[in-house]
């Protein structure tokens, strides 16, 4: 299987220079639960790759950015990316979305998303399993994963069904019944590390410095990122399954 990665957004400057990109982070993350036959590609919408067509690829995953659903007279690759959403539900692909991805599918599909009065989420958070899905096993009743989000997905498209939600985030994982489709507004791609110096770059302006703070010593709290790695590695080889039958 070919897994396609959409980059949407990229580590800020000075951050670049001492953390991978997000698309290694996934790969990272996904290696260890996959088939040593997958192979990984990389579509760059920062550098003004083309999406491809849905129907060629296997499965891709769309990546987190600092860009909003609603930012498409700022970012140019914003509303092909949302039509290439329909396209691909259209046909089966099987898709993954995490943080911005997880917001884009939702925007294109027919959801609402916006900036949050909650205002950021930062740290680690924790969201309760409200609907069971067959990639995650019996055992399981919440995850822990690190967040950094404003905007949230405030009504779910039609067709989606909320998989996970906290009180801060009420649709904090979404599954879809007409495609083979998962997202995660959560970075189970992120360490604690990388977490802890992107929140640090942002204290003040825009991440209020108390938040970041508390965000810091929830993250000295275990996180379940391997865990969801597997997950949507099974999700991954399940659709796969599926599309070959």
């Amino acid at each position: 299987m070919k897994l396609t990665l959409i980059e949407t957004g990229r580590p800020p400057p000075p951050l670049d220079q001492r953390y991978p990109g997000y698309p290694t982070m996934f790969e990272r993350l996904l290696a260890p639960h996959m088939d040593e036959t997958t192979r990984c590609e990389t579509i760059a919408l920062p550098d003004g790759d083309s999406m491809p067509d849905p129907e060629s690829l296997d499965a891709a995953l769309i990546t987190g950015s600092p860009a909003g659903v609603y930012e498409g007279d700022l970012h140019d690759w914003i509303r092909p990316l949302r039509d290439w959403i329909g396209f691909a539900a259209e046909v089966g692909l099987p898709l993954v979305g995490i943080c911005y991805g997880h917001q884009a599918i939702a925007d294109a599909l027919g959801g609402r998303v916006e900036m949050s009065e909650k205002g950021w989420g930062v740290g680690r958070h924790t969201h309760t399993l409200v609907r069971r899905h067959p990639a995650i096993p019996e055992g399981f009743d919440a995850f822990s994963v690190t967040v950094s989000h404003k905007d949230q997905v405030l009504a779910p498209p039609p067709t989606a069904r909320t998989l996970a939600a906290s009180d801060f985030c009420p649709h904090a994982a979404l599954t879809y019944t007409h495609a083979p489709i998962l997202s995660f507004q959560g970075h189970p791609e992120f360490s604690p590390d990388y977490a802890r110096a992107l929140y640090e770059l942002r204290r003040d302006a825009p991440i209020p410095s108390p938040l970041v703070d508390e965000a810091d010593e929830t993250l000295r709290q275990s996180l379940d990122h391997e865990h969801m790695g597997r997950w949507i590695a099974e999700f991954f080889r399940m659709a796969d399954e599926d599309r070959r039958r």
